[in-house]
């Protein structure tokens, strides 16, 4: 007997067809990132606070040195010595977190840089890849050509309309509305050319499916006026690529309560 595969919870969203380019795939993809992360609960605050957090300590254990070196007192040096050792102990515990997140980065700007265009997404939030507790898929059906991005990712005002658009399309649709399940691994898996090439930063999978009966949201992002979808070449082998880079959650000592 067949096994039935869940139908995906679609939702579609617009935007002007002159608006897709590198910088706007990126962001939207790393900020629905962020946002899955944070409303599933696997990070205590947002990704920009906490970057903001992570930079804020290594600035003040810097200083810390620097003033424990100058003070006379044995006294104030064990107080500074107790707070870095507080502090350390505060990015130790980021640390894996921050680097995975710049890692993830780098990941997606070199395959949007490679690629001529970026079909579909997969994040996929669980133990594995292959048995999540939660999926979420992006696709990007309009006409996009990312082939000469080069350097330039920086945040246009489409990338943030584009990006607020999907958040609060995901917050409609109920995304983490679950209790704390516990410390998971965000997957990220991004459907691409066969001929696209880079082991550092991502695994060829051939193919991908998830065996729970979950149903996956799907976020179909379509372009205003544009009369015909553009679907993935058929003149190339489009395979799917897991990137390397997984994105591990934090525990949490205690929730708060409701």
């Amino acid at each position: 007997m067949s096994k039935t595969v869940p139908e995906m919870d679609l939702a579609e969203i617009y935007t002007a067809p002159d608006t897709i380019d590198s910088s706007v795939i990126f962001h939207t993809i790393y900020d629905v990132v962020a946002f899955v992360l944070y409303m599933h609960q696997q990070i205590p605050s947002t990704v920009q606070d906490m970057s903001v957090e992570f930079d804020s300590m290594h600035s003040e254990y810097k200083q810390l040195e620097i003033d424990k070196g100058n003070e006379v007192k044995a006294s104030f040096r064990r107080m500074h010595v107790s707070r870095m050792r507080e502090i350390k102990v505060g990015i130790k515990r980021l640390d894996k977190l921050m680097s995975s997140l710049s890692k993830l980065q780098t990941a997606l700007k070199v395959i949007i840089n490679e690629c001529h265009n970026i079909d579909r997404v997969v994040l996929a939030l669980g133990g594995s890849s292959l048995r999540p507790q939660n999926v979420y898929v992006l696709e990007f059906p309009c006409r996009v050509d990312v082939s000469n991005a080069g350097d330039d990712f920086a945040r246009s005002k489409a990338a943030e309309a584009l990006s607020r658009k999907a958040i609060r399309t995901l917050i409609s649709k109920d995304a983490g509305s679950v209790t704390y399940p516990g410390p998971n691994k965000l997957f990220v898996l991004i459907k691409a050319p066969s001929s696209f090439n880079q082991p550092q930063h991502f695994l060829p999978k051939r193919d991908f499916k998830y065996n729970r009966k979950i149903v996956p949201l799907r976020l179909l992002i379509k372009c205003r006026n544009q009369d015909q979808e553009v679907a993935a070449s058929t003149s190339e082998d489009w395979i799917w690529f897991q990137c390397r880079h997984v994105i591990k959650g934090l525990a949490m000592n205690a929730m708060p309560e409701e």
